[in-house]
């Protein structure tokens, strides 16, 4: 099983419509079974996926979501027992739908976190929230979690959890200075996680985590498609954009690449592709709760 967060903490540039759709695409043309985790209290992942009556019955009847899993944990009860999924029909993955009650756990995260960072192995355990999940999904090939813009204590927890992260990225100098936080927050997470486990070596078990450790890659990156001039038939790009988009792979090799990765791979092997603007097909998709590739002019027709 491979666990991916995708994440940045710049909003606006498609983390959610690429996670689903890149979902949905392993388990209808790759034939794997997937997981999607929605850990952004926004939910954006979980109203793509389901239709309104669905959504409607996670939330008046009290299905299980995220916080189900969280909240235990953070109330002192110890690791949920059983975890609860659904299926989405059209997209055919397993989904932990989120819950907006999460942002308020951000500051129960963060109080825990300071703990953990002291060597509390209770605040050590909430820390490792997610990496208890995914001891729970070994029968997925891959569990995607989708997060919130931000470099909050939920993503933290995420990213502590996860095998690796893929960053989708806009074409302005604003994703630019997001690389650089990013990189100083995992930095700094790192060093923090790294010594508390050192500090607790004696009394690690307690922690009732296997191998609990950082052990977050970074995958790649995606960039959106901007808009182009055309000379004499020839697509041209616009000089702004095409300024930045040559230091994008630079800050990633420099800020990225260089701090979390393990392999040793070619800079421009970490660019994953660019993500087309596809106009009005976005919007039809999420109308109609279905993947990109599955959508067509009368999706979103009752």
């Amino acid at each position: 099983m491979k666990s991916i967060a995708v994440f940045n903490n710049k909003g606006g540039v498609g983390k959610t419509t690429f996670l689903c759709n890149l979902a949905a695409s392993l388990s209808q043309h790759g034939n794997k079974k997937v997981l999607v985790v929605d850990a952004d209290p926004q939910c954006n992942a979980t109203q793509y996926m389901f239709d309104d009556a669905t959504v409607d019955e996670i939330y008046e009847k009290g299905g299980f979501t995220i916080l189900d899993v969280v909240k235990p944990l953070a109330q002192g009860k110890g690791f949920v027992k059983t975890l609860h999924v659904r299926k989405s029909q059209t997209f055919r993955v397993d989904v932990l739908p989120g819950d907006p009650g999460m942002s308020l756990e951000e500051d129960r995260l963060a109080t825990d976190w300071v703990q953990a960072t002291g060597g509390d192995i209770r605040g050590l355990r909430t820390t490792f929230l997610f990496s208890q999940l995914l001891s729970q999904c070994g029968h997925y090939d891959y569990v995607f979690f989708d997060m919130g813009p931000s470099l909050g204590s939920i993503n933290r927890a995420v990213l502590v959890a996860v095998d690796g992260f893929v960053t989708p990225m806009s074409t302005d100098i604003f994703s630019i200075r997001a690389i650089d936080n990013i990189s100083l927050s995992l930095s700094s997470w790192k060093r923090r996680l790294e010594r508390a486990l050192e500090d607790i070596a004696d009394n690690v078990a307690d922690l009732e985590i296997a191998n609990p450790h950082w052990h977050l890659q970074f995958i790649g990156y995606l960039t959106q498609q901007y808009t182009a001039k055309m000379v004499r038939g020839e697509k041209q790009p616009v000089r702004a954009f095409d300024k930045i988009a040559r230091k994008i792979p630079l800050r990633i090799e420099k800020q990225l690449v260089a701090h979390f990765t393990s392999r040793q791979r070619p800079a421009d092997s970490f660019g994953l592709g660019s993500i087309p603007t596809l106009n009005s097909l976005i919007p039809l998709a999420q109308s109609a709760h279905t993947p990109i590739f599955g959508s067509s002019p009368n999706s979103g027709e009752s």
